[in-house]
């Protein structure tokens, strides 16, 4: 059984009607769930979850700006050989309907929103990491950090994306570096990658090691064709 479908069953009718962000944790909660690193921020009380309306909705766009810009504050303040792993996840309220090539479309669409109002706001690409989709070496830069992007939604083809809301969950690309450099990150990876074997019988195929191939590949969680092109270009002119 799937962790939402866990959730989804769950006999909640003694309880209070639990919040979106509520929700959320008790999917990351389940002990289905595969990413470890997840549990081990939502145990450590290191994700921040915030509700929008519907993905798509423009007037969403600030706002997840304007929070991401908070976040990497807040990251910029963390020790540099701080293990903690922190997340910044948006959630909306809707749509419910979308298949994976139109969560995929509305996931990239909203990227390319926000990656226009953080050149507006004046920030610099991240300098560690390419801002090219189709470079192994490439991580979605805002506010001048380089983040992982996890998607989400209800019809996802991969159990553990399989959320009863569309998301999107930001994890910084520094963090993972940090885990690399003493080994934890490789070990959290196979942990991960074997729990995920055992949810769904095989792991995600679009799964890489950063510097293989394009992470861009995995942030809709779909299955994407072998020539697969990102719909936007997020490099700049003074690159």
């Amino acid at each position: 059984m799937s962790p939402n479908q866990n959730l989804q069953t769950a006999d909640v009718t003694d309880l209070p009607e639990l919040t979106l962000s509520e929700r959320f944790f008790e999917f990351i909660d389940d002990n289905t769930f595969p990413c470890v690193g997840a549990k081990a921020a939502l145990a450590n009380d290191s994700i921040e979850a915030h509700e929008f309306d519907k993905l798509g909705t423009h007037e969403n766009d600030q706002r997840i700006v304007d929070g991401l810009s908070r976040f990497v504050q807040m990251l910029d303040t963390l020790d540099d050989d701080s293990m903690e792993v922190h997340s910044y996840v948006a959630l909306f309220d809707g749509p419910f309907d979308m298949n994976e090539h139109e969560f995929e479309a509305q996931l990239w669409a909203q990227l390319w929103r926000l990656h226009k109002l953080d050149i507006k706001a004046g920030n610099k690409p991240a300098n560690d990491v390419s801002s090219d989709t189709n470079n192994p070496r490439f991580s979605m830069s805002l506010s001048g950090h380089p983040f992982f992007i996890i998607g989400l939604h209800p019809h996802a083809s991969r159990m553990a994306r399989r959320f009863s809301h569309p998301a999107m969950v930001f994890n910084s690309h520094r963090q993972f570096d940090r885990l690399r450099k003493d080994g934890r990150f490789e070990k959290m990876q196979e942990a991960t990658r074997s729990r995920d074997k055992e949810l769904q019988g095989s792991i995600n195929p679009n799964l890489a090691n950063f510097g293989e191939a394009s992470e861009a590949r995995q942030y809709s969680g779909r299955k994407v064709e072998d020539q697969w092109q990102c719909p936007y270009d997020f490099r700049r002119n003074n690159e």
